[in-house]
């Protein structure tokens, strides 16, 4: 099972380690690209993978019901970081960070459909210092892109929150990841992915039953306070319902008008039936 090593999923793995449960489990932790290309692969039985890699793989895989990464609204830790206003972008370069094809895919549609701006786009680490050495915005996601929204006062940046960019444009939700299994696995273990996913769901209601503990704690390792961390992890949205899904779907549906993405079949994407 997969585990992105990143602050926007602590509230899922949290429970986890306080109830002991899924001791018998292998957790894998990476960033979000490399989890998504081993769930693909088949190297990871479930896992969280990125909305864009999910789409373009639909048919291997199975979403779990009710459990993502995602916003209604500002998400803080997706950010589009400028060193001029986003309307001088225009032929100018961008960097994209190297960890998440979601949120890098929601940046170039947003300047282009929303905002008329196509930039040069090119690849690199996650580091926003050395990305605006070479370009002038840079696209980031977790860690780096919540550091980077409190120190651009200071240096003089813009930040555009897309997650809040997303709610503005299209009204919807944005879910940026999903947690999936592979079907040939669910066929086979139907009730170890019920067990896992039962965990899942205990262990992040618990976490938003206590968010302010949750931050306490992760405040001891982490460079932000336990204010900033639990206003963090209250702008977060762990769920997937109705709402999340009609987000995924006209994500879906523009990343195929792009040519990014497969079509979503009629009935949308197919949710493990517990």
């Amino acid at each position: 099972m997969g585990h992105i090593q990143f602050l926007n999923c602590l509230p899922i793995y949290w429970g986890l380690v306080r109830t002991g449960a899924l001791l018998d489990v292998e957790l894998t932790k990476d960033t979000p690209d490399n989890l998504s290309d081993a769930l693909v692969r088949g190297d990871l039985d479930i896992g969280p993978i990125s909305l864009v890699e999910y789409l373009s793989h639909a048919d291997d895989l199975l979403l779990l019901p009710d459990i993502a990464v995602g916003s209604d609204g500002p998400v803080l830790s997706v950010n589009l970081v400028s060193q001029v206003p986003l309307a001088d972008l225009d032929g100018r370069r961008v960097a994209l960070g190297s960890t998440s094809r979601t949120s890098v895919l929601l940046a170039r549609m947003y300047l282009a459909d929303r905002l008329g701006v196509r930039p040069d786009y090119f690849r690199c680490p996650p580091d926003l210092g050395a990305m605006l050495l070479e370009a002038d915005a840079a696209v980031l996601i977790g860690d780096p892109a919540l550091r980077a929204l409190y120190e651009a006062p200071d240096r003089g940046l813009n930040v555009t929150d897309l997650g809040h960019a997303w709610r503005e444009w299209t009204g919807q939700p944005m879910v940026f990841a999903v947690w999936a299994v592979r079907r040939e696995f669910a066929e086979a273990h139907p009730g170890l992915v019920k067990d896992v996913h039962d965990a899942f769901l205990r262990s992040r209601d618990l976490c938003l039953s206590q968010i302010d503990a949750v931050a306490e704690d992760a405040a001891r390792w982490e460079v932000f306070d336990p204010a900033t961390l639990a206003h963090y992890f209250r702008s977060l949205d762990f769920s997937l319902g109705e709402r999340q899904l009609g987000g995924l779907r006209e994500f879906a549906r523009r990343a195929y008008e792009c040519g990014e993405v497969p079509a979503l079949p009629p009935g949308g994407p197919e949710l493990f039936e517990r």
